[in-house]
């Protein structure tokens, strides 16, 4: 049975493309999560006042990948210690978040979170919340960097 994880990350391009790669994952979608308003779009989110993230829905085959490992993905990804920034993306639209769709999910990030911190200098900001209204983000969003090439997020 397939199963889904959402992570934020900063920039959903390169986070996409990284999870694609990844043997057992069947299917990626990019999207908004997170925020308040309803149906956002990609210029909404760009004011930083919705809430939402910029987010990857990961659809994944567990007896290919675990949702263990796939968090362990995405600790590599980015920088889990910069408060809403990735790299020069600047705002709560590119903060750090793991959006859980299980009871199982969370307690996995949560304990993934711990063991991660001696990783880092400074403290993992990364938020673990519930999962909520994922929007799918407009259509030239997915799957950019394999139909575009390059992986930078500064020219959104």
């Amino acid at each position: 049975m397939i199963e889904k994880a959402t992570f934020g990350a900063g920039c959903f391009w390169g986070v996409e493309e990284t999870f694609r790669q990844v043997p057992g994952v069947v299917e990626t979608t990019v999207g908004y999560l997170g925020g308040s308003l309803v149906n956002p779009t990609y210029h909404d989110i760009c004011t930083d006042t919705t809430g939402h993230a910029e987010v990857v829905e990961v659809q994944f085959d567990p007896e290919q990948v675990s949702f263990d490992q796939l968090v362990g993905v995405f600790w590599k990804i980015h920088d889990p210690t910069t408060l809403n920034r990735q790299g020069p993306d600047v705002g709560r639209q590119y903060r750090s978040a793991i959006f859980t769709h299980s009871e199982a999910q969370r307690a996995t990030a949560e304990s993934s979170r711990l063991a991660a911190q001696p990783g880092f200098r400074r403290p993992i900001v990364t938020e673990i919340t519930p999962t909520s209204t994922f929007y799918r983000a407009e259509e030239y969003h997915q799957r950019y960097v394999e139909r575009r090439g390059g992986s930078s997020c500064s020219t959104h």
